[in-house]
């Protein structure tokens, strides 16, 4: 049996104090552009009671099928409307990707190997985010990893369990973002079998039965694109009609989103981009992730293919993608974890290696050092001692990891990284997010007009869209025209600031008036970071009662 790096109890701690920190993200106010968004979509389904159709803004939204937004409006009938109802189901998803990489790892290696990757699964960069910013992308990587380790111990013990579990973790990975649920598990699943020369296991009748199961899982979501879309030809979608609904959530999602069509080339010609962009999203073990990739390729014909085919065949895949973001690389991050764990632990007694990946993890924990410090000192200078004082225990708890000389080289890195990433969203959930958050000016506007305006009463300017606003005032986004003014009616008006001249064009008075800042937090720039020059970049939300 392969001796443990570190014993429970220490596991145990990590493992704690990476889920209060990610507790911590949970009551971090949503942000526009994705989490309120979709925060939105489902605040639809619980106001209207309408649970088969998915809608955005008003309009009929064809891009992402239900689950999500399910589990959300579910969420808020149990907490209520509010960011951490939002942001708990995938939170729970979040546990689930990590025991099931902890249990694929085990199947694959050693129970050491599976306890360290979900260890560092749990600790990466992009991981913890993905509980603050929510999106699918917690939900669709816990779905991913856990179909991925049913289908593996379906063809080692052919259980049944097993194989209805693996129709389950398909199903929802599919009825929460669509093929790519699906695709990565199958392509593991086929390489594991290919390298195993097992192939003719494919012919097992217990496939059949988890095809048919996957089929019955996924088919209320079909139909209620069916409902939504093929029983309504008349419904325009991206200037589109006669939509096929079924065919489209069946066929056709992924692959629009790979070609790029009707959702934009973001990065479309950077076939590098995740390459780089992993960098930071499996911080603080990327550079350790990449030398266990380039070392499995060396000797490519030992090990095992589960998790190198999958990690190596989404990376090419999204690389080559016509729409490209971040989160996307999100799915891989559970086998990056085991790869690197089994990698990490053949090196625990290479003296010079252990020394060389200290001095690399080092450098990793001296970066995001740097950028606490360039949070706390400049960006948002840090005043609260309810926020210090825990910052002051948790440093000295990363520097006792570098300096005890109780541990070997080889836990002392692992712990320090791990005491970092916990150092760093202790920071970033406490401190920067919410101190950001104020420049958003949805919520901030909710919160100032609380009580003195009837959210049921505001209406949008043209194109100007708060998410954020609807879902902390429990409305729905109802768009401004001139017909809405009637002698006797209250009406209060949602803009941005860059749009005041063409309203005071149109004639309108103003009655009353709330501005708040805002700024679109999600992207951030140098010159918004910087304190001397923010208030140069951010305009104003304004929400005025008009009137002819």
């Amino acid at each position: 049996m392969e001796p443990p790096v570190f014993s429970k109890g220490l596991y145990r701690v990590f493992f704690v104090m990476l889920a209060l920190v990610g507790v911590a993200g949970l009551f971090v106010p949503l942000m526009d552009r994705d989490s309120a968004h979709h925060a939105d979509i489902a605040l639809h389904m619980y106001l209207t009671g309408d649970y088969v159709s998915l809608v955005d803004h008003g309009k009929d939204y064809l891009d992402k099928p239900h689950l999500h937004f399910w589990l959300c409006a579910l969420s808020y009938e149990v907490f209520g409307v509010n960011g951490f109802a939002y942001k708990f189901p995938s939170f729970l998803f979040s546990i689930l990707a990590c025991y099931s990489t902890f249990r694929l790892g085990k199947s694959l290696y050693t129970t050491e190997t599976g306890r360290l990757a979900a260890l560092l699964l749990a600790s990466s960069f992009a991981f913890i985010l993905a509980n603050n910013d929510v999106r699918m992308d917690a939900i669709l990587t816990a779905c991913i990893i856990f179909s991925s380790w049913q289908l593996v111990d379906f063809i080692k013990e052919k259980r049944m369990i097993n194989m209805l579990l693996a129709a389950v973790g398909l199903a929802l990975g599919f009825a929460v973002k669509g093929h790519i649920g699906v695709l990565l598990p199958a392509a593991g699943t086929f390489f594991y079998l290919l390298f195993n020369k097992n192939l003719k296991a494919l012919l097992h009748w217990k496939w059949l039965l988890l095809v048919v199961l996957f089929a019955a899982f996924i088919s209320p979501v079909v139909w209620c694109y069916y409902q939504q879309f093929n029983l309504h030809p008349e419904k325009v979608v991206r200037g589109k009609n006669n939509i096929d609904g079924v065919r489209f959530i069946l066929f056709g999602q992924s692959i629009e989103r790979f070609q790029g069509h009707s959702f934009g080339a973001v990065n479309k010609k950077d076939h590098f981009f995740f390459l780089h962009t992993f960098l930071w999203a499996f911080a603080p073990w990327s550079i350790a992730a990449y030398m266990a990739v380039f070392n499995r390729l060396k000797k490519v014909k030992t090990g095992e293919w589960v998790t190198l085919s999958s990690f190596l065949f989404m990376l090419l895949v999204l690389s080559f993608a016509g729409y490209k973001l971040p989160h996307y690389l999100n799915v891989i991050l559970p086998f990056a974890a085991i790869i690197t764990s089994s990698w990490l632990l053949m090196q625990r007694d290479n003296i010079k290696r252990t020394a060389l990946l200290f001095k690399i993890q080092s450098a990793v924990a001296a970066i995001l050092l740097a950028g606490i410090a360039v949070i706390t000192v400049w960006i948002f200078p840090l005043e609260k001692a309810g926020v210090i004082i825990p910052l002051v225990l948790l440093l000295a708890f990363v520097f006792y990891f570098i300096k005890t000389k109780s541990l070997s080289a080889f836990q002392k890195m692992i712990c320090m990284g791990v005491a970092v990433m916990i150092l760093s969203f202790y920071i970033l959930n406490t401190h920067f997010y919410p101190s950001l958050l104020r420049y958003q000016g949805g919520k901030e506007l909710a919160d100032l007009t609380k009580g003195k305006v009837n959210p049921n009463s505001v209406y949008f300017w043209e194109e100007t869209y708060s998410s954020s606003y609807n879902f902390y005032t429990k409305t729905i986004r109802k768009q401004f025209t001139d017909t809405i003014l009637q002698p006797g009616k209250e009406v209060w008006l949602l803009y941005d600031s860059v749009d005041e001249r063409h309203i005071n064009e149109a004639g309108y008075k103003y009655l009353a008036k709330y501005s708040v800042l805002d700024f679109p937090i999600t992207k951030l720039s140098l010159a918004f970071l910087n304190p001397a020059s923010r208030e140069k970049v951010y305009t104003k939300l304004v929400l005025a009662r008009i009137s002819r």
